[in-house]
């Protein structure tokens, strides 16, 4: 383990890398970007030092000694709601789904450009400091759900949403914080009682994330909770 120290107050970062000429790169990029890097390759130091000293994000290698990364995120989210970006060099879609299910914040694919990691950081941290400033008093939210139009928009932004989409969206932001299982979400996808798996949901849970970021992408919207389900993070919805 290799620690940088810069600023007291600089945003700390662990980098979670076994290739170290890659992991000393991107300490290089985020030490002149004013961020405090620490750089673990090896899987079994990660949890003892995230317990110890709480970093501001976790840049995170799939492939690893010892503990791997799929595993190493499931246990953190046991405990802390860390940023965990998962870097990877699988590319294969039931991987990166897998890991944004278990708690992962985003991805980002093997080879990268050290400055496109730099950047994804930049608007995480941004992103996790908009989420804990409160709404001023008498501002509207940003989400709106017309029932009558089967309509949403985030930011006056008309989303292009299916009816499961629509659905979904309207479950989750009526409840912001409130963790709905699969099983829960399930129920109030469709009124025909068709057979469908959980997956579907999944299925569903990605493009629907993945419409709303596409319009703020400094915003969270939807988390994963490791083993229970999904839960709306942003703000709650008002009905038109």
């Amino acid at each position: 383990m290799t620690e940088f120290p810069l600023d007291e107050n600089a945003p700390r970062i662990l980098v979670v890398e076994d290739e170290p000429k890659l992991g000393q790169l991107l300490v290089d990029y985020l030490r002149a970007a004013s961020y405090a890097p620490t750089l673990i390759t090896h899987g079994n130091d990660v949890l003892p030092y995230v317990r110890q000293t709480p970093p501001d994000l976790i840049l995170l290698d799939l492939m690893l000694p010892g503990t791997d990364g799929l595993t190493l995120c499931k246990e953190i989210r046991r405990f802390s709601e860390v940023p965990i970006v998962m870097v990877t060099a699988k590319i294969e879609e039931i991987d990166r789904l897998l890991g944004l299910e278990i708690g992962a914040d985003d991805y980002i694919c093997k080879p990268y450009s050290p400055r496109e990691v730099v950047a994804r950081v930049k608007t995480i941290l941004r992103r996790c400091k908009r989420q804990q400033e409160p709404i001023p008093a008498g501002e509207e939210s940003p989400l709106i759900i017309d029932e009558g139009r089967f309509q949403a928009s985030w930011r006056e932004k008309v989303l292009d949403l299916t009816p499961a989409e629509f659905r979904l969206l309207k479950t989750l932001s009526h409840e912001p914080g409130k963790v709905f299982s699969r099983e829960m979400l399930l129920n109030h996808l469709y009124d025909d009682y068709r057979v469908v798996t959980d997956r579907t949901i999944d299925s569903h849970i990605k493009n629907l994330r993945r419409k709303l970021e596409s319009l703020d992408e400094e915003q969270s919207f939807i988390r994963a909770v490791y083993g229970v389900g999904y839960r709306w993070e942003a703000d709650a919805c008002r009905m038109a």
